[in-house]
C-alpha cells in the first residue's frame, strides 16, 4: 500500500474532528489521527458486518475476543503474560484513566504526571478532584530524559503515577533502566501506576517497547495498563480500548464500585475491528511504521536545513513531533501564528502543561507531499513576518 498517495480533496470529505475543526485551505497537523487508509483486515471485518447487516447487540464472547487478542499480542510481541481474565473492555483509554482515578483513589490524592503531556492527563486529574503533581522531562542535546532526583522529591505524598509510555508528545520510549527506576519508586512509595501504552505499536527502529507491568510480578500487581488498537490502526472513532489489571484485587475493586452498565458498552463494529487489527493487521502496520520512520527522519532534516531555530528531538515512537519554538518568539503563540499566517493547524503547547507556551506539536502521519506542503507553508510564513 502506498501511503504517500493521498487525495487531499478526499481527506477533506472526512467528518472527523481533525478535518472539520479548521476549514480549507488550512492543513491540519494537530490531533493524533493518521491520514492513511485503514488496514485491509480491518476494512474486511467492517465490510463483512455491513454485508450481513450485523449491527445487533454484541455478545460477551465478542468482548472476550478483544481481551484475548490483546493477551495474545502481548505474549507474542513482548513476552508478557497478560491474562485476558484480568481485562475490562472500555470505550477509550481516557475513560480508563477517569474510571481508575474515580474508583481507586480519593479526592485530594496526589497524581504524578510527567510534562509535557497529552492534555487529558491534566484534565482528568482536575476533573476528578485529585491533586496534580508535575515532574517535567528534561531536554537533552537530542532527546528528553526523566530527572529522577526531581521526580523523587516531587513525589512525596503521591498516590498515583500516571505514566504515558511511549510518551506523548515527546515520543520517548523509556528504556528498561528508566522503567525499573520508576518501578522502584512505585514500590517504595506504594504508588498505583496507570500506564497509557496506546502508542506501543508505533515505535521506531532501535527503540524497543517494554510494557511497564512486564517488569516483575510485584510491579504488575500495582499496575493498570491501558491500550487500544485505535492509535496504531487509525480507528479511534470506533471507540474500543481496554484496561488490563495486573492485580486481581484492583479489578475486583473497580468492578464492585462501578457496575458494568455504568461503564457502558462497546459497539459490535469496534470489537470486530479491534480483533481484526491485532490478529491480522501487522503487515499493514509494518508499512505504516516504515512510512512514519521515513517521515520523522525527513522532517528532522528539513527543520535543520530550513527552520534551524526550531528545536526538535526526533521521536523514538509515535507520529508526533514536539517542537520547541521559543527562539522565534511567535505571538500570540506558535500554534496560533502558523494557523493565521501559514494556514497550518498545530497543537498548542500550552495545552500540554505549564511552561510550554512556546512549543507546538506537529502530526506527521500524512503523505510526504502533504508534509512537504506543511513545512513549506511554515517556512514562508516565517520569512514574511
Amino acid at each position: 500500500m502506498n501511503f504517500d498517495d493521498l487525495d487531499l480533496e478526499r481527506l477533506r470529505r472526512r467528518s472527523s474532528e481533525k478535518w472539520r475543526r479548521y476549514p480549507a485551505p488550512t492543513l491540519p497537523a494537530w490531533v493524533a489521527e493518521m491520514d492513511y487508509p485503514i488496514a485491509p483486515a480491518v476494512r474486511a471485518a467492517l465490510q463483512n458486518a455491513v454485508d450481513l447487516d450485523d449491527f445487533g447487540y454484541p455478545t460477551l464472547a465478542a468482548e472476550r475476543a478483544v481481551a484475548e487478542a490483546f493477551s495474545e499480542r502481548m505474549r507474542v510481541r513482548h513476552g508478557w503474560s497478560a491474562p485476558a481474565g484480568q481485562t475490562l473492555v472500555l470505550s477509550d483509554v481516557v475513560q480508563g484513566i477517569y474510571l481508575a482515578l474515580h474508583t481507586l483513589t480519593a479526592p485530594g490524592d496526589g497524581v504524578l504526571v510527567q510534562t509535557p503531556i497529552y492534555p487529558p492527563f491534566l484534565s482528568c486529574v482536575h476533573e476528578t478532584g485529585r491533586r496534580l503533581v508535575t515532574s517535567p522531562l528534561v531536554a537533552t542535546a537530542d532527546s528528553y530524559a526523566i530527572d529522577f532526583d526531581a521526580l523523587s522529591a516531587a513525589s512525596l505524598g503521591v498516590r498515583v503515577l500516571l505514566l504515558c509510555h511511549p510518551h506523548n508528545p515527546t515520543g520517548r520510549v523509556f528504556t528498561r533502566s528508566e522503567l525499573e527506576q520508576l518501578a522502584s519508586l512505585a514500590l517504595a512509595r506504594d504508588w498505583l501506576v496507570i500506564s497509557d501504552e496506546i502508542h506501543a505499536d508505533l515505535t521506531h527502529p532501535g527503540s524497543p517497547f517494554i510494557p511497564f507491568a512486564s517488569l516483575a510480578p510485584e510491579v504488575a500487581a500495582r499496575t493498570i495498563t491501558l491500550s487500544s488498537a485505535s492509535k496504531a490502526f487509525n480507528i479511534a472513532g470506533l471507540r474500543c480500548a481496554l484496561a488490563h489489571f495486573g492485580g486481581r484485587d484492583l479489578i475486583r475493586r473497580l468492578e464492585s464500585l462501578l457496575p458494568r452498565h455504568i461503564r457502558g458498552g462497546i459497539g459490535i463494529l469496534a470489537q470486530h475491528a479491534t480483533v481484526a487489527a491485532w490478529r491480522d493487521g501487522d503487515a499493514w502496520l509494518e508499512g505504516v511504521r516504515q512510512t512514519l520512520d521515513g517521515n520523522r527522519r525527513w522532517l528532522a532534516g528539513e527543520l535543520r536545513q530550513r527552520l534551524p531555530e526550531i528545536r526538535f528531538a526526533v521521536p523514538e515512537a509515535t507520529y508526533l513531533a514536539w517542537l520547541d519554538l521559543r527562539a522565534l518568539e511567535l505571538e500570540p503563540s506558535p500554534a496560533e501564528f502558523f494557523r493565521r499566517h501559514a494556514q497550518v493547524a498545530l497543537s498548542d503547547g500550552v495545552a500540554f502543561g505549564a511552561g510550554f507556551e512556546g512549543y507546538a506539536r506537529l502530526n506527521f502521519a500524512t503523505s510526504r507531499p502533504l508534509l512537504t506542503e506543511i513545512i513549506e507553508r511554515m517556512s514562508q510564513a516565517l520569512k514574511k513576518r
